[in-house]
């Protein structure tokens, strides 16, 4: 059986998550979308059948890929997932006890798929029949969601990340996005594909409050050779680094961690949008955000297993001495600076490496496109008119569960 490694950004991916595009952006309206994170309304078709070409030029590079809404699907099987789930999602605290007793009994006599398509996509009050005491549905307008909608879930980056030999179930910063965790957690604890293996839960997997420890994968680079680079942007604190990399230190999984602070604005509202790992030596670099100059921290461990924090003078020098390089090569975003920061709110710097060198990136950032082929970088295009909407590339969109290290 394949084993649950991430040992890079960069060596042969083999597994990865995504989650098809589908009901979920049907409730996206131009009322509700900014609430749900989202600055527009997709075109739920077309979003479907780009997303439909990224998994088919991962799987033509020979990558194994899961859909989210499957694994969810067939963890729901397990009478004990079911139950956690139910329990957790529709919670005493968030419905009532009344509602929640109710609401709980209406949703496991669902089949399952009907009950994932319902957990990912959402329910609106008007969707539901259901006798109940409770004074909340009759509070409720018929178009109140019940149960809200994650059309984030597309970005499954964020939501767990897989560091070499295990998984940070991440505590994420905005509400819209929290509920997600609690799937992956399901999936890993249940799924058959997770359930008897063994891999280190780094972080968040416990039923409690992170509080303001907050970390999503977009911010996590896995850079290979134990180190691990992370961004403190709009979506990860101080507080959720430090928690994370004392896992990973404590399990032996890492020996360091260099953390980045970022401008906390959405245009970069995690690393990966402004910076990612293209070929061992090769990174492609938003340079109006990405500054010689930020401020940048080195965790490691000290003496008597003591985590250690020391600031370092520039995060490329960091990155060069954890992979043991003389000198990075830095692909800077392409075109003059209104083409390249248009190509960086279109995702030109969130491409997914597939394997040394080969990247896989949106078609319509023709500028930056150019620029990594110049330097030798393969871009497998994929279209993204609908999908980058969302403010994600192939990156964002995609959760390594497998790949290669350096």
């Amino acid at each position: 059986m394949s084993k649950l490694y991430v040992g890079s950004e960069v060596g042969q991916l083999r597994r990865v998550l995504l989650n098809r595009p589908e009901r979920a952006l049907t409730h996206l309206t131009p009322s509700n979308c900014h609430e749900l994170l989202f600055d527009d309304v997709l075109a739920v078709e077309a979003a479907g059948e780009e997303h439909d070409q990224f998994a088919q030029t991962l799987r033509e590079q020979d990558v194994e890929v899961l859909l989210l809404h499957d694994l969810l699907e067939e963890t729901l099987a397990v009478p004990e997932a079911k139950q956690w789930l139910l329990d957790t999602q529709i919670s005493d605290y968030r419905y009532g006890p009344l509602f929640a007793r109710d609401f709980r009994q209406y949703l496991s006599e669902m089949d399952n798929h009907h009950l994932a398509v319902v957990l990912l996509g959402g329910l609106a009050n008007s969707e539901i029949k259901l006798d109940t005491q409770s004074m909340l549905p009759k509070m409720h307008r018929p178009l109140d969601f019940i149960i809200e909608p994650l059309p984030n879930h597309l970005f499954t980056r964020d939501t767990s990340c897989w560091v070499y030999g295990g998984v940070s179930l991440n505590p994420m910063m905005k509400p819209a996005r929290q509920r997600e965790t609690n799937h992956l957690r399901a999936i890993y604890r249940w799924h058959p594909t997770f359930a008897n293996q063994e891999f280190v839960n780094y972080f968040g997997d416990e039923d409690l409050h992170y509080d303001n420890a907050n970390i999503e994968g977009g911010d996590v680079l896995v850079i290979g050779k134990g180190a691990v680079l992370i961004g403190m942007s709009e979506r990860t604190t101080p507080q959720g680094v430090e928690n994370l990399a004392y896992n990973l230190f404590r399990s032996g999984q890492a020996t360091e961690v260099i953390a980045i602070d970022l401008p906390k604005h959405r245009s970069c509202m995690h690393l990966d949008t402004v910076m990612t790992h293209m070929d061992v030596d090769t990174f492609s670099v938003y340079p109006e955000i990405m500054r010689k100059d930020l401020e940048t921290w080195r965790l490691s461990i000290g003496k008597d297993n003591e985590m250690k924090v020391e600031q370092v003078p520039s995060y490329i020098h960091a990155i060069e001495q954890a992979l043991g390089l003389d000198y990075l090569k830095i692909i800077t975003t392409g075109g003059d600076s209104f083409e390249a920061e248009r190509e960086q709110w279109n995702d030109a710097n969130n491409v997914l490496t597939v394997k040394p060198g080969v990247v896989i990136g949106y078609e319509r950032n023709v500028y930056t496109n150019e620029k990594y082929d110049k330097a030798g970088i393969q871009v497998l295009t994929i279209p993204g008119n609908e999908l980058g909407r969302g403010r994600g590339g192939a990156r964002c969109m995609s959760c390594p569960i497998e790949r290669d290290g350096i």
